[in-house]
């Protein structure tokens, strides 16, 4: 009996069960974010230089994304799942142990292969066994893990640090990890044949060299004479992308296929996506930052500004969701990016006299606002793709979604330290780069709704 052909137990128990690990990832994803300051004093490193534990592990997850749809067709179900958790425990028991910098940034990168995995597998089983006219309920119980997780990662990690230690935010997930393991292998079945497919070892190359160059320009900007760098890695990041795109018109080996680009509605909504994901990592860094920096708060305060909104997200999901099933795609996109932008403006304007209060309120009201955009960007974008189409745009999906985490994160640590001065006061400096940060993601905001009416008008016309 084939894969596709046997019968199956409900799919909402393999679908939880690669959530929750899913979820496990991308909560220790950005768990770190609120012991930088301490992370720095301990290892005796720059912002610029510890930001990388974050931003190292979201670019690794990007790398890993970009391969989804070929291990999808190549490895089943199960193998993919269980090279996803006992990448997590690896990394897990490495940071936990690392006695330099460099060791525990090498156990992150290990253990960012897990989100790397999980993550697309969990909304490629979605779309094989969902009907279509469910969609946007299931992928908003998947965005649930990917909106609400990074938001209560910086909560779980200033609770863990405050109480404890940094090393602690692994051991408590150690053993999480490992029930997961069980349940998966339980859960988890086969539902679609595999096929043997030759890969693309040159274009992934190609593409990595040009995501990692990317990232190590931006961060150049951190640095003392930084812009002579940034030149230079551009270019090179340039070069890079130009062969990669040359040598996708001649391959016939699996990556991904980029035809896909030229279907408006993955376009148009894949560039808001990833938009809304810069935005989300980016605040998610810069805010349990800016209350230690410049409100003088703790670890505990800066992780804890963030629980309400993703409570809000957690509660909202399902909801979104059903939004987008009955109403179609208009109401969630464009009441979502509203928020989402009404926020960015009060951020701005109120920069300079943001109390931990009303840093936790407006961020609770952004993060309802951008989650109930951010997951039904994408969902609408697939319903309006074909089957075989789905599965290349769900890979781009995750890995702009990752990178733009990357890059937020990266960015974000830039505007911090760009007003940086013996003559400026530190936390002054920190108030007038993150100001200028918020008017960017106000920006964003607006170019977000011509994104989207070109979204809808192009789905019109179908």
């Amino acid at each position: 009996m084939t894969a596709s052909t046997k019968p199956h137990n409900h799919p909402l128990l393999a679908i939880s069960a690669i959530a929750a690990m899913t979820f496990l990832g991308i909560l220790i994803e950005t768990s770190m974010n609120v012991t930088f300051p301490t992370l720095m004093n301990q290892f005796n490193v720059s912002l610029s230089t510890v930001q990388w534990v974050t931003t190292g592990y979201l670019l690794t997850v990007a790398l890993l994304m970009l391969v989804s749809a070929f291990l999808k067709r190549r490895f089943k179900n199960k193998q993919l799942f269980i090279w996803a958790v006992m990448l997590f425990i690896i990394g897990d028991v490495t940071c936990a142990l690392a006695s330099t910098y460099w060791v525990l940034l090498g156990g992150r990168l290990i253990q960012a292969g897990c989100v790397g995995i999980s993550a697309p597998l969990m909304t490629n089983i979605i779309l094989e066994l969902v009907p279509r006219n469910k969609l946007g309920t299931y992928m908003g119980f998947a965005n649930l893990i990917l909106i609400v997780a990074p938001a209560l990662g910086p909560t779980f990690g200033g609770a863990v640090v405050s109480l404890a230690s940094w090393r602690m935010i692994f051991w408590i997930t150690l053993p999480i990890a490992i029930i997961f393991l069980i349940l998966g292998m339980i859960a988890i079945e086969q539902y679609t044949p595999t096929e043997k497919y030759p890969f693309d070892w040159l274009r992934f190359g190609l593409l990595s060299v040009t995501m990692v160059m990317l990232l190590v320009a931006m961060n150049a900007l951190t640095l003392p004479n930084g812009i002579q760098r940034f030149g230079s890695d551009i270019m090179i990041t340039a070069v890079a992308l130009t062969l990669f795109i040359w040598r996708s018109k001649y391959s016939h080996r699996e990556l991904f296929n980029l035809t896909v680009f030229k279907r408006p509605a993955f376009v148009y909504s894949f560039l808001p996506y990833v938009l809304l994901q810069f935005s989300n990592l980016g605040i998610n860094f810069m805010l349990p930052n800016y209350v230690q920096m410049v409100n003088g708060a703790t670890a505990f305060i800066g992780g804890i500004i963030l629980f309400p909104g993703s409570v809000l997200n957690a509660s909202g999901q399902p909801f979104y969701g059903v939004m987008l099933d009955r109403y179609g795609g208009k109401l969630p996109l464009y009441m979502g990016n509203t928020f989402y932008f009404v926020i960015m403006v009060c951020f701005m304007i109120f920069a300079r006299q943001l109390s931990v209060l009303w840093v936790t309120i407006f961020y609770a009201i952004y993060a309802g606002g951008r989650a109930m955009a951010f997951g039904n960007t994408m969902t609408y974008g697939l319903k309006n793709l074909s089957q075989r189409e789905q599965n290349d745009a769900n890979a781009l999906y995750g890995t702009g979604q990752q990178i733009a985490g990357s890059i937020g994160t990266t960015v974000m640590a830039v505007f911090m330290t760009m007003f940086k001065s013996p003559h400026v006061a530190a936390s002054q400096a920190v108030v007038s780069g993150t100001q200028l940060a918020f008017t960017l993601l106000a920006v964003i905001g607006l170019l977000n709704y011509w994104l989207y009416r070109q979204l809808f008008k192009a789905t019109v016309k179908k």
